[in-house]
């Protein structure tokens, strides 16, 4: 299984070395599920890591261990992020990122007429406004260096506006990260700035429960969930691509899911 793990490494790396070797990345919610796969992906392609991860510091812990072993540069900041501020206030002094993946964002399933103010606070500002707080913050840094690459993850299904049954707060949050990677696309181009948005299928993650797991088997295109490092490659290599064809983007990585 290492040996196999290796040679993956070498291919990604030896795929994505001359777009990603000595660029910084920054992947929120890195420590594990599709963070983890990302931040696994990219810095196999070359890129040193910063990664968060929440107040369970073991799952932090495990994943920097497991990096640092495999050779990977990466670095690790456990934090409880209940508001953007929770976040941005512990990133300075770390200097600059070339590459910001916010894969963190708390889900909601509620209807309408049940969902609270409190409910609508927290689900906007932790899947919209905290990714493009950050990418207002690492923008001008950008800038300088001509270069720069923002991955935001939308929900399954949010790469449209689409009504929900169910789930219309986050919904609405994840389907606004289409209209600021557009924004970014299109002003920053020139300065070699690229974004796009990736909405994922039904994912494996060790997030799921039993009940979660039988349901996306059962409705996965594939009689199969997608695996994080699928999502991951899939992503990545969009990411890594000169020029990024992708920039200003809303993809569906969902194997053709529908239901």
């Amino acid at each position: 299984m290492a040996s196999e793990q290796g040679r993956l490494d070498q291919l990604q790396h030896d795929q994505g070395a001359a777009a990603l070797a000595g660029k910084r990345a920054l992947v929120v919610g890195g420590s594990g599920g599709i963070g983890k796969a990302v931040a696994s992906a990219l810095a196999a392609r070359g890129a040193s890591l910063v990664i968060t991860g929440g107040s369970e510091g073991r799952r932090l812990t495990s994943s920097l261990s497991e990096f640092r072993a495999r050779g990977f540069s990466v670095e690790g900041l456990s934090l409880s992020i209940g508001a953007p501020h929770d976040l941005m206030d512990r990133l300075l002094g770390l200097g600059h990122f070339d590459i910001l993946v916010p894969a963190f964002g708390p889900f909601l399933q509620k209807p309408l007429d049940s969902t609270s103010e409190a409910d609508w606070e927290r689900i906007v500002l932790l899947n919209l406004a905290l990714p493009g707080a950050l990418a207002s913050y690492y923008l001008p840094g950008m800038m300088e260096r001509s270069w720069g690459r923002i991955l935001f993850f939308g929900g399954t299904s949010t790469d449209a506006v689409k009504p929900s049954r169910s789930n219309a707060a986050y919904a609405s949050a994840k389907t606004g990260l289409g209209v600021l990677a557009k924004s970014i696309a299109a002003e920053y181009a020139e300065q070699g700035i690229a974004a796009f948005v990736v909405c994922p299928g039904l994912v494996e993650t060790e997030y799921l429960d039993e009940a979660a797991r039988a349901y996306g088997k059962e409705h996965g295109p594939r009689g199969r969930l997608i695996s994080t490092g699928e999502l991951a490659e899939s992503a990545i290599a969009l990411l890594a691509a000169e020029p990024c064809l992708a920039s200003g983007a809303v993809i569906s990585l969902d194997a053709g899911l529908s239901f």
